[in-house]
């Protein structure tokens, strides 16, 4: 017998279609384990202990959610449980999946974050494969971490890190690990490694659920005019980066445009920047360099998504310089991509 918990949150794979609008709804638990009971032949020997936190689709999700969710699992003492299972939204899965594989970076049981593409009443729906998948990880792999099962239209089912899992990509509903590495593959009940887990520093960081509101993330697009950008309120900027590590840096056509002056704006307001993703490598572009010239902080080897749920975890529990740098170097749940 495995003893699972269970954990709802909402999101499309707790939500129905009804009249043209997709909402959560207090039947979709039901429907989620009455479906796993009628596909899994052997659901007597799982046993769910069930809890539902939050209710809300994952687009409405803030950080102060992840402590309300972290709060109630632990007050379960989930240690007991050979498993936990969270049913999560599709739009900010990513985020979700990296905060909670930091936050629960030294526990020994594996925790799954399972979401669904459509409505579990809608059959284009991959949201019961994916639970299943998570069922059998737990009965079968038993991997402590943080994963997410999670099957891509006319595709295998994929098992993703949680600190690897990068966002939804656009216009679909499909999910790749970062640089396309999945953990592992699950076809006609069986589980193969793509990627081999890397080993870490094996640093356990005592972590409380605290994550900082005082980080702003900034995207980068030709025109950003940083003259917009409201530094109040703010201790660190994550600037992301376009795809070679590079943003602008050029003042041809304003200061406005450049990073290299909003971050010495930055310096004189006494706030941080970090950059990411980016990979540490022996050469880099001009421009990547300048940045690192004006005091900016690299996040090297990481998903935007683990650096900003990083970020967050590290200003939320560390209130000296140096411990959030330590913090952010260490690679704890696998984050560093080599």
């Amino acid at each position: 017998m495995k003893n699972i918990l269970l954990v709802f949150t909402g999101g499309t794979i707790g939500s129905i279609a009804t009249e043209g609008c997709i909402d959560t709804y207090t039947g979709a638990p039901f429907t989620l384990l009455q479906q796993f009971q009628r596909h899994y032949p052997d659901h007597q020997q799982v046993a769910f202990k069930t809890i539902q936190p939050l209710n809300l689709l994952s687009e409405n999700l803030a950080p102060a959610a992840w402590k309300t969710l972290i709060t109630a699992i632990e007050a379960e003492q989930p240690d007991q449980y050979d498993g936990i299972i969270i049913t999560h939204g599709t739009d900010t899965l990513s985020y979700t999946a990296a905060a909670l594989g930091f936050y629960f970076h030294a526990r020994n049981v594996p925790v799954l974050l399972v979401s669904s593409d459509y409505p579990l009443n809608d059959s284009r729906a991959n949201g019961l494969e994916n639970f299943v998948c998570a069922v059998e990880f737990i009965a079968r792999i038993n991997q402590p971490g943080v994963f997410a099962p999670y099957r891509n239209q006319q595709q295998t089912t994929l098992v993703h890190q949680g600190v690897r899992l990068a966002s939804c990509l656009q216009l679909s509903g499909d999910f790749i690990s970062v640089q396309h590495k999945s953990y592992m593959q699950y076809q006609n009940g069986r589980f193969s490694v793509l990627n081999p887990l890397t080993a870490t520093q094996n640093r356990h960081v005592t972590l409380k659920p605290e994550f900082s509101g005082r980080i702003l993330m900034i995207k980068p697009y030709p025109g950003l005019d940083y003259r917009t950008i409201n530094l109040e309120q703010v201790d660190a900027v994550l600037h992301d980066l376009y795809h070679s590590g590079t943003a602008c840096v050029s003042t041809q056509w304003g200061e406005n445009h450049s990073l290299p002056e909003f971050i010495k704006r930055c310096r004189k307001q006494s706030v941080k920047v970090y950059l990411a993703p980016i990979i540490k490598s022996a050469d880099a572009y001009q421009s990547t360099r300048l940045l690192m010239a004006q005091g900016a902080e690299i996040i090297w080897n990481m998903s935007i998504e683990a650096a900003y749920a990083k970020l967050l975890l590290a200003y939320g529990n560390f209130s000296d310089e140096q411990g959030v740098i330590d913090f952010i170097n260490a690679d704890i749940a696998g984050e560093h991509i080599l």
